[in-house]
């Protein structure tokens, strides 16, 4: 059973910078790809970032490419969203998301099959 829990989010200024954590609790053995998404109030989930098992294969939204990274350490079943420069946009529940496939190649939140429980980003201006 993949279990998913994200913490890192908070409060910071437009122009800081955050770094969330997803660790998964789940069978160490599993090969699995992960992501990052985010739900503003009142909008639909929104891609943000993701990695592939090795790590060889990743991608970004359109709206955070060269801001954000997204990297992950196998051994410690965890992966990380480095986000730099903040917007006020990027203010919202940042979810972390796996599937058990290797890589997804599709960008929405229905090719992932565990979820989070989420974690606040919140940018001021």
């Amino acid at each position: 059973q993949v279990r998913l829990v994200e913490s890192g989010g908070g409060l910071v200024q437009a122009g800081e910078s955050l770094r969330l954590t997803c660790i998964d609790s789940g069978p160490i053995d599993s090969t699995f790809a992960m992501g990052w998404f985010r739900q503003a109030p009142g909008q639909e989930r929104e891609f943000v970032a993701a990695i592939s098992w090795s790590g060889g294969d990743r991608d970004l939204g359109a709206s955070v490419k060269g801001r954000f990274t997204i990297s992950r350490d196998n051994n410690k079943n965890t992966v990380f969203l480095q986000m730099n420069n903040l917007k006020p946009e990027d203010t919202g529940v940042y979810y972390c998301a796996a599937d058990l496939r290797p890589k997804v190649d599709v960008p929405s939140p229905t090719e992932y099959s565990y979820w989070g429980q989420g974690t606040q980003v919140t940018v001021s201006s």
